[in-house]
């Protein structure tokens, strides 16, 4: 009787296990879109941005990578909290949080340079 009361608790566990959220991906997405920007490496980080991100970011007469310099986003920093909920994430760094949407080729960013408003959402430097 003993073994028939863990089998279901040893299944239910197990599948918990296998829907953990990935935080990990998002996170280094994040950090990889920092390290870019910081390098100086700002065509890099317009590869990193969501397509619709990166097609609204430059003004005419401008390329993506002019427009994310002018920006002189802050320092990412390190990652102090990562929430996702389903294609979406949220990734809080010390220095910045960015909004991330996961395509079939990876985590892009949607939104940086996001500053939390009392009551409101937030407001984002790059946002699509």
């Amino acid at each position: 009787m003993r073994i028939l009361l863990i089998v279901p608790a040893l299944a239910t566990a197990l599948a918990l296990a296998g829907c953990a959220v990935d935080t990990a991906a998002p996170a280094r997405a994040a950090e990889r879109f920092h390290a870019a920007l910081a390098a100086g490496q700002d065509d890099a980080a317009c590869g990193m941005l969501a397509p619709k991100t990166a097609g609204k970011l430059p003004h005419p007469g401008q390329t993506c990578a002019q427009a994310l310099h002018e920006l002189k986003l802050g320092a990412g920093g390190a990652v102090t909290a990562v929430s996702v909920w389903g294609e979406d994430a949220q990734v809080r760094l010390s220095g910045d949080t960015l909004f991330l949407h996961r395509f079939q080729n990876g985590w892009r960013v949607r939104a940086a340079g996001c500053e939390p408003v009392r009551d409101l959402p937030y407001e984002c430097e790059v946002e699509d």
